[in-house]
């Protein structure tokens, strides 16, 4: 056995997990960093003179467009992990982020050269969805590959504990940056210092990801298995195994974004809350949602990993329905319960999505497989369900209408994981 494919030490697997854990939450901290700006900042900033509601569209639109790029970044990215490895894949997504993070923090407003600006920021954003359509797959597949297979679902949870550490740490910057000046100033130019911080985490990042070894299992199938295209692979004989990717993160992602991002921009428009407040309520979730996914995720590993999900889509669907209708009594206390639980209610779907997902493909086009299930999915949860969500409100449905919505969208995570599980049963051996 050479070097390359030695099975790693349990020192190897926690300095791995630990370094996809960094790694992705510095790429989810610029992220959820646009999020943030797009519903609080950048109307004003880069789409000034529009409606309420053609503005709100407008950002949103802004920030959809990083999820459309989101399957683009999976396919290429997934494509040089596949061919050339998952460590410095990983390394190349997360300076991409960060540059693309650190120049909208210097980007000219609307007033300062017109409409070049939100083309400029449209076109930035689409090299962050880029980033992150390839930052996931690898993450999660470089600390899967490291574990004994006893354990994927626990480990697997640690690049996916990415998402809530990012959104914490973002929500804390701008929190911060909003409390330490004048509103004005805040909106006028304070704003940018969390996106020109990034430039110092990714340096950070850096450092961590070089110090780790390439994944083992990825190593011994390149000694042994002839090079090819893996997206021609995926789309024609795993092409079901994408579609259950697809429903599984369609409505982990749409309970997530609804719950982190739709909710501050109608907090504030619609309930004119302080976003102060709702900033503090994502915090809130998201803290206590880190400890909930490692445990989910390590009882996966006994309970079964399809089955947590589908029961995590049951405990999600419960909180979907009430998610907006207890949040619109505009009653602070209660919205900050609403905000908590629909952000927490994911756990248990979330946690051990990463280990199902990598266990669907085999080894030798697992990165483009998992990528293009999770960036799908993710496009159809993430970018699509505050655009629709607000267009649902505006309409005679209301909010009841979107409890519908975000309630079918977890029912099809359900469906996607049982279905997954019955191919996962036809083919144990990719288990």
């Amino acid at each position: 056995m050479s070097a390359s494919t030695a099975q790693p030490t349990p020192t190897d697997v926690r300095k791995v997990a630990l370094a996809s854990l960094v790694g992705t939450t510095i790429e989810w901290y610029d992220f959820f960093l646009y999020a943030l700006a797009a519903v609080i900042v950048f109307r004003s900033q880069f789409f000034p003179g529009a409606s309420p509601l053609a503005g709100t569209l407008a950002t949103l639109g802004t920030f959809a467009v990083g999820f459309v790029a989101r399957p683009l970044g999976g396919v290429i990215f997934g494509h040089i992990g596949d061919r050339i490895g998952r460590k410095m894949t990983l390394v190349t997504t997360l300076v991409t982020m960060g540059v693309a993070t650190f120049l909208i923090g210097l980007l000219p407003t609307y007033d300062q050269i017109g409409a070049a600006a939100p083309i400029l920021l449209v076109v930035l954003r689409i090299a962050q969805g880029l980033a992150v359509g390839g930052e996931w797959g690898g993450a999660v597949l470089i600390s899967v590959e490291h574990a004994p297979e006893a354990r994927r679902g626990f480990y697997g949870a640690f690049p996916q504990l990415g998402v809530p550490l990012g959104l914490i740490t973002s929500n804390l910057a701008f929190l911060v940056l909003a409390a330490a000046m004048p509103n004005e100033q805040f909106m006028a130019w304070g704003w940018r210092i969390g996106f020109l911080i990034s430039a110092l985490l990714v340096v950070v990042g850096l450092w961590v990801r070089l110090k780790i070894t390439e994944s083992p299992e990825f190593a011994a199938a390149r000694e042994t298995t002839p090079m090819q295209l893996p997206i021609v692979s995926v789309v024609r004989d795993h092409w079901r195994e994408v579609l259950c990717g697809t429903a599984i993160f369609s409505g982990i992602s749409a309970m997530g974004y609804m719950a982190a991002t739709f909710a501050i921009q109608y907090g504030t428009t619609a309930l004119g809350i302080a976003n102060t407040f709702l900033i503090l309520a994502v915090i809130v979730g998201a803290i206590v949602e880190v400890p909930l996914s490692l445990y989910f995720s390590a009882r996966s590993d006994t309970f079964g990993r399809h089955r947590m999900i589908v029961y995590g889509a049951v405990v999600a669907g419960v909180a979907a329905v009430f998610f907006l209708p207890v949040m619109a009594t505009g009653i602070p206390a209660l919205v900050f319960v609403a905000m908590f639980f629909a952000r927490i209610s994911g756990s248990p779907m979330y946690g051990p999505a990463a280990a199902v997902a990598a266990g669907a493909f085999p080894v030798e086009v697992r990165y483009t497989g998992a990528s293009i299930g999770y960036q799908f999915g993710a496009f159809a949860g993430g970018a699509l369900a505050p655009i629709i969500a607000t267009l649902i409100i505006a309409s005679p449905a209301g909010v009841w209408g979107v409890s519908v919505y975000l309630t079918a969208m977890v029912a099809v995570t359900g469906i996607g994981a049982y279905a997954a599980g019955r191919l996962a049963a036809r083919q144990p051996t990719k288990q």
